[in-house]
């Protein structure tokens, strides 16, 4: 299904009030993880109730094409930069610019907000996410695991942006 018109992506209105509409998006976004990386996706015990508690702590984007909400990205701001997590666009949706205007819009607002540096983290098996990063100018930082694992979980990426 072709959806009519260009992708815009908006920071997250005041009135937003699809929180289960946004779960339901990243969870698509996201369902392709399970199975294959260990441990599972924090997106799973998202519920619409700490979806909105995020995005009140952080700044959100909504990728839009016409009325239908195709993606999303959350920054949460540090001391020296920002964290990026939760970039998620619908599956029937990918490979077409969504997730590049999302990343455009985090940067953006990064810049704007006066920080040298945006980071991410991907998990280990998810080679594909690591090249499409390192393709968007992300740098490799570290490799940490997650609590009761004595192997490397996750991948955390940096990009300088001055």
């Amino acid at each position: 299904m072709n959806l009519p018109g260009p992708v815009t992506v908006r920071r997250l209105p005041t009135d937003f009030s699809d929180w289960a509409g946004l779960l339901a998006l990243i969870l698509r976004a996201f369902d392709y993880m399970n199975g294959r990386i260990d441990p599972p996706s924090s997106a799973l015990a998202l519920t619409p109730e700490t979806l909105r508690d995020k995005a009140q702590a952080e700044t959100a984007f909504l990728a839009h094409i016409g009325d239908r909400m195709v993606g999303c990205a959350f920054l949460a701001e540090k001391a020296d930069h920002f964290y990026l997590g939760k970039l998620a666009v619908d599956p029937d949706r990918q490979r077409r610019g969504i997730g590049r205007a999302l990343m455009q819009a985090a940067e953006a607002h990064v810049r704007a907000a006066g920080k040298p540096e945006i980071e991410l983290q991907t998990r280990i098996e998810l080679t594909g996410n690591h090249r499409a990063f390192e393709r968007l100018g992300y740098l490799e930082t570290a490799r940490t695991a997650h609590l009761g694992y004595d192997r490397p979980t996750t991948i955390t990426m940096r990009k300088a942006l001055r």
